[in-house]
């Protein structure tokens, strides 16, 4: 029996899915074996602010250790969060499968009397640990109050009952992926938080020149929610940003025609950039590279520049 080991990051949300992808390939290799190992990564070690680390540079700051045991030959697969992969990937490595993408918006989870987003009363202490969510909280309503919060999904929760938030933002389909939807109690539509490129998918990187780990992979590939994350991270590549800078990407399909929303914004919310354009699916790339070359020339360079700061 062939034996597959797939990597991953110890947080709950990280096993929860790793488990889901197992599961799966299982159902389509049933005699292979597949065996789950924990890595810990620079992102988990760090306990600085996102902003702190977004100025010191984010690349494969959530992933450098597991595609280093890639690479090693320690792991075969490994299964990140779309969203924290770098547009660019280590020389050898490759993403072989995007599994189909769960619910990409963010949701809200509050106090009593703090459970909608437009029902927010001012002032409200707003919990995020994104650059994106903060600017574009700050844009819909300067009023509120965001503070930073990191942590894995537990330890984000928790922290609602400190006393020092309101409400806390978090991505839906964490809490759908490690089975704790019922937390939710508000999902945020992308007109007024815009996704993160990626946002609700999943990827299996491999090394390029195991085929046969490619195959077993790509056998939970989902071509339609490839098209749309290739359109998003596109866009993000085309701005030359990385994970945590103050961008948003939203691509979706209806009638046979791809819509891509994208977002930049700084980081006090005074000012967003917004661009849309659709297309043939099959030009997915393009779209996004040209909407990236648009808001360019729009004046987004100078924000997510300013982000860093």
């Amino acid at each position: 029996m062939r034996t597959v080991t797939v990597g991953t990051r110890g947080s709950t949300l990280a096993l929860a899915q790793t488990r889901w992808v197992i599961a799966r390939l299982k159902e389509e290799w049933p005699e292979t074996d597949f065996r789950m190992q924990t890595i810990s990564t620079g992102g988990d070690r760090n306990r600085e602010s996102l902003q702190q680390l977004a100025q010191k540079g984010d690349k494969g700051f959530w992933v450098k250790e597991i595609e280093d045991a890639l690479l090693q030959k320690k792991v075969d697969i490994a299964v990140h969060s779309l969203k924290d992969l770098p547009t660019e990937q280590p020389e050898g490595l490759e993403v072989s499968s995007i599994p189909k993408r769960v619910d990409a918006r963010d949701i809200l989870v509050g106090r009593e009397g703090f459970k909608k987003i437009a029902e927010l009363p001012q002032g409200a202490r707003i919990g995020t640990s994104s650059i994106r969510r903060k600017a574009f909280l700050r844009a819909y309503r300067p009023d509120l109050v965001v503070k930073d919060l990191r942590g894995n999904i537990d330890t984000r929760l928790a922290a609602l009952g400190s006393g020092d938030y309101d409400a806390i933002i978090l991505a839906a389909a964490g809490l759908i992926r490690a089975e704790l939807r019922h937390y939710i109690d508000d999902f945020i539509e992308p007109d007024i938080l815009l996704p993160a490129p990626g946002q609700g998918a999943l990827a299996l990187e491999t090394r390029s020149d195991d085929d046969l780990t490619i195959e077993v992979a790509y056998a939970i590939h989902d071509h339609l929610t490839d098209d749309r994350i290739t359109a998003e991270r596109e866009f993000l590549a085309g701005l030359g940003a990385g994970c945590m800078a103050p961008v948003g990407a939203h691509a979706s399909v209806k009638g046979g025609q791809l819509t891509l929303e994208g977002w930049v914004a700084a980081l006090d919310g005074g000012k967003v950039i917004r661009g849309e354009t659709t297309g043939d699916p099959a030009e997915c790339a393009d779209m996004g590279a040209e909407l990236a070359a648009d808001m360019l020339g729009q004046g987004a360079q100078e924000l997510i520049e300013g982000a860093r700061a």
